[in-house]
């Protein structure tokens, strides 16, 4: 057995006495932990991996903090500086909307898990407590009705801002060269779900219906409307296009990652319908260069707002005789384009309409239509065997109309 031990890997550091760091294997489990003396203490730390060279980049880090009197363990800061530290040095590379957010998801977990909270201490009751608390009415903005509930898309996007911050501070370093976090303490924790989400899908005569009266709300409404039908896009993204993403001559239009809600910079065909509203709308305005394509009516050198958007699509369905339900929308536009191109192979739809994963497209906006399923059925081909699959189905005889034979 001494012997067994002796064979184990190990590494070690610094001075005796002073810094002295080991990197070892455990006897039985392979994984590599860290020994050190810190504050008279002697400590082990469980890496939580089998990498050799890793470790040693880490015992020497510890060693090098160590001799300049710093514990690189013991950062564990407190929620409010957590919250600053990152909203001051991360989200200013995100885009506008997402900034909003980050801000107000920041104050919202500093109120419901208190700001002077220690982050390490974080565990699975506050992530369900905040789920119910979210779910419940805690929607705390300006204007927002008290206890408006929010669904689980919301909910979990808010915690997807939390996971993001946690993750970042184990990466991250404080003046003194300690890790914010040595673990997150809320990894693997579940998502909220709900069983039947609300995705409805503009049909094809509401859509035509909605076009109509569409310059009756607003000269660029039927612009939006068109653009979101054709591109697949989100509103959001269609709102902030300028007039320089638009190439008409090449039937080409341009997304800046830095509008996008996922930071996708791409650049995809028009459409011939697109490009006539689009060569429209151009010699209506005579606008070029970056110019918006949806100005703010009280300041055309800014977009229109999405709020301006919502009333148009709320507009839209009142003149349109259109029922209101639940959960359409502009995103509705979204989900009909890529049930209508379901055909298509899933990287062209993805670079089409905006989607970075293709996962998101099956599971959130392509629905499954009888039209379809009957088309792949009658389209079915026979297995034969090893030599594969027969594409001349051979059709059963139906028993009428099958020849019998005359008895004599």
């Amino acid at each position: 057995m001494s012997h067994a031990r002796k064979l184990r890997w190990s590494y070690s550091t610094g001075e005796r006495g002073r810094n002295r760091v080991r990197a070892y294997e455990h006897p039985k489990t392979g994984r590599i932990f860290l020994e050190f003396s810190d504050s008279g203490r002697r400590r082990r730390v469980a890496l939580g991996h089998r990498i050799q060279e890793a470790a040693k980049t880490k015992a020497d880090e510890l060693a090098l903090a160590f001799r300049n009197n710093a514990s690189p363990l013991d950062a564990d800061p407190d929620l409010q500086s957590l919250f600053d530290n990152y909203v001051r040095e991360v989200t200013p590379q995100k885009g506008t909307g997402t900034q909003k957010h980050d801000r107000h998801a920041a104050e919202m977990f500093k109120l419901l898990f208190g700001a002077d909270r220690r982050t390490s201490t974080l565990n699975r009751r506050d992530w369900d407590g905040f789920i119910v608390w979210r779910r419940e009415g805690g929607d705390t903005r300006a204007g927002k009705a008290k206890g408006r509930t929010v669904g689980a898309r919301i909910v979990e996007y808010d915690l997807k801002f939390l996971q993001a911050v946690l993750n970042w501070a184990v990466t991250a370093r404080d003046s003194a060269g300690r890790y914010l976090l040595q673990r997150n303490p809320l990894k693997g924790m579940p998502w909220p779900r709900e069983d039947s989400p609300r995705r409805p899908v503009l049909t094809t005569r509401d859509y035509k219906a909605a076009l109509k009266i569409a310059r009756r709300v607003d000269e660029r409404c039927a612009l939006a409307l068109v653009l979101a039908h054709e591109t697949g896009h989100r509103i959001g993204a269609i709102r902030l296009l300028r007039w320089s993403d638009v190439d008409v001559r090449s039937a080409n239009i341009r997304w800046r990652g830095e509008q996008d809600k996922i930071g996708f910079d791409h650049t995809t065909p028009l459409s011939s319908d697109a490009q006539r509203v689009l060569k429209s709308e151009r010699r209506k305005h005579a606008v070029i260069g970056d110019a918006w394509l949806f100005p703010s009516p009280l300041n055309p050198a800014e977009p229109c707002s999405r709020h301006l958007l919502r009333d148009w699509w709320e507009r839209l369905e009142t003149l349109a005789g259109l029922k209101h339900e639940a959960g359409r929308g502009w995103h509705s536009l979204r989900r009909k384009f890529a049930t209508e191109l379901k055909d298509v192979p899933l990287t062209d739809l993805c670079h089409l309409g905006g989607w970075k994963d293709p996962q998101t497209v099956l599971k959130c906006y392509q629905k499954p239509d009888e039209a379809t399923m009957r088309q792949a059925l009658a389209s079915r081909a026979s297995y034969v065997g090893s030599s594969g699959l027969n594409r001349h189905r051979e059709s059963t005889p139906r028993p009428d109309t099958a020849k019998t034979k005359r008895p004599a």
